[in-house]
């Protein structure tokens, strides 16, 4: 792990922080330093694109962290997937390319953010982008970043786009031109049927430039600060030994996701003065947004049992069907093994009087408690809904001073009225759908939440009951003016009182994008890229 003092160190190397290395690194005037605290993307089940079964809840791909018992969740703490491979969670998420809606950006915009209307991000998605279909004015071709159409269809999932028509949600063929409502299946980051993540895309291709180094199994403690400006970061080996010291000569990028970022920001001395004194962490900058404004998209899996149909709950349970999978796969990169979680996606309004779509669907040909639980043994497909714009904020905070403790992680999901009835209404929603006529011949029958539960109140209790997270925690140091006191980073990333110091992941965003936040995580280092070569 040497030399020890570099022009860039990048702290994460998930979604962003492989995009930023890449990128940083193409001038070979700057050195740049990559660190990541988990291992190589080397395991078999993270490029299967089923593998995500494998590798949720798989301590050799996952941070494993848990939420802390979540009132809203009737008392419940949940598994809350991060990865610890090179490229993150884009080794172990859904695969799903999806941007949102223009109505996400402009709104930052409003909040007092610069730069980061729907016009003016729309260039950084096309510029990595490579689209199955070519470039046109909303997509790019040629670019790193692999998106592609998905390789199977099953006849349950394209009735229950039959029926999402029936009640009213209009057909597409693409999530991904500003305004998202519709139904149709999801757009995916593969490539020919193998999964298409962050290391393989900016990694991989950059890795032997004589100015990039990437050090892996480094788990950060703190970034050092000196005279108010970042001087560099203290590493420790995650096979241990002493500490070591790095120096960054233009700046440090925090790219540590959602859940790290905060926490190495308070690890650091950066963050609400009163905690971090009450876990003995001299305060160095008092930032009381730091892990503040929690944002994430609570899914609430509903289960209809139907018959007559094939679905991979009963597929992979017998050895011919496991056999047939694995030849398919083999044969032609297609069939079960090539399917991102979901496959079909639908957004909509939960009543008339929502001005846009405000609930987005996963509908899956399976169904099982929770990904990384086994999938249940009677054919099933699982209609999954969540409220894009959640009002209901949480937090991330330190819990010691020890860097090899897990922060501690407060959802506070459904805890505004707004969100409850958003919940009750969704589950409404779902219930119209299943009942149109293009699913009459698969007799669905709906086993989770029950069908005999109708009420607000015992919707959004039950809403409490099944729902999980959809893994899109974001927000947890937000852009924001200097005038706001809860903004931790400028417009342009940069850590507010604090020179040289930047973050580039979900964790600036305002609020949560309409949408899966892979991709706009990938938008929001491509911006962060251009500024440090600009400013640094």
């Amino acid at each position: 792990m040497t030399p020890s003092t570099y022009d860039h160190i990048i702290c994460g190397a998930g979604t962003a922080g492989c995009l930023l290395a890449n990128r940083l690194s193409a001038d070979p005037n700057r050195r740049v330093l990559l660190i990541e605290a988990g291992g190589h993307d080397d395991y078999l089940w993270i490029h299967v694109p089923v593998g995500y079964l494998r590798c949720i809840g798989n301590p050799r791909t996952d941070w494993l962290f848990r939420t802390e018992p979540d009132p809203g969740l009737n008392g419940r703490s949940l598994r809350y997937p991060r990865g610890k491979v090179l490229g993150g969670s884009s080794s172990i998420n859904g695969m799903i390319y999806m941007r949102g809606q223009a109505r996400d950006y402009d709104h930052w915009g409003a909040l007092g953010n610069p730069g980061w209307s729907w016009d003016e991000c729309l260039p950084f998605f096309l510029q990595h982008e490579d689209f199955h279909r070519g470039a046109d004015a909303l997509h790019g071709a040629g670019g790193e970043w692999r998106v592609e159409r998905q390789r199977l269809h099953w006849d349950v999932l394209d009735a229950f786009a039959e029926a999402a028509q029936q009640a009213g949600i209009p057909h597409t063929e693409d999530f991904n031109r500003g305004d998202n409502e519709g139904v149709g299946y999801f757009h995916v980051n593969q490539k020919r049927g193998i999964r298409w993540n962050a290391s393989k895309a900016f990694l991989r291709p950059v890795v032997s430039r004589p100015n990039l180094q990437v050090w892996t199994g480094a788990h950060l403690s703190r970034v050092r600060l000196e005279g108010g400006r970042a001087k560099g970061v203290t590493v420790l080996p995650v096979g241990g030994g002493a500490p070591i010291e790095v120096d960054a000569t233009r700046g440090v990028v925090l790219c540590t996701g959602a859940v790290g970022t905060p926490h190495l920001l308070q690890l650091s001395g950066i963050g609400a003065g009163a905690h971090l004194n009450g876990l003995g962490i001299p305060v160095l900058h008092d930032l009381p947004g730091v892990g503040e404004n929690l944002q994430d998209h609570l899914q609430i899996r509903a289960v209809y049992g139907v018959e007559g149909a094939t679905t991979l709950n009963t597929m992979s349970r017998s050895w011919w069907g496991r056999a047939t999978i694995g030849l398919q796969y083999a044969w032609s990169r297609s069939g079960p093994l090539s399917m991102a979680p979901s496959q079909l996606g639908a957004f909509t309004r939960s009543s008339p009087d929502r001005a846009h779509a405000n609930l987005e669907y996963h509908v899956q040909p399976l169904s099982l408690d929770a990904f990384g639980e086994p999938l249940h043994t009677f054919d099933a497909f699982t209609a999954s809904v969540c409220n894009l714009n959640p009002t209901s904020r949480g937090r991330v905070v330190a819990r010691s001073a020890d860097p090899l403790t897990a922060p501690a992680i407060h959802t506070a999901y459904l805890t505004t009225e707004d969100d409850r009835r958003v919940a009750a209404d969704s589950l409404r929603v779902t219930r119209r759908i299943a009942a149109q006529p293009a699913l009459a011949r698969y007799k669905p029958t709906e086993i989770k939440p029950g069908a005999q539960y109708v009420t607000d109140d015992d919707l959004a209790r039950l809403a409490g009951d099944i729902g999980t997270t959809i893994f899109h925690p974001v927000g947890t140091a937000k852009m924001g003016p200097s005038a706001d006191p809860m903004a931790v980073v400028d417009a342009r990333l940069r850590v507010h009182g604090v020179e040289g110091l930047r973050v580039a992941d979900a964790s600036v965003m305002p609020t949560i994008t309409s949408g899966n936040t892979n991709s706009p995580t990938l938008m929001i280092a491509e911006r962060a890229a251009r500024w440090i070569l600009e400013d640094d």
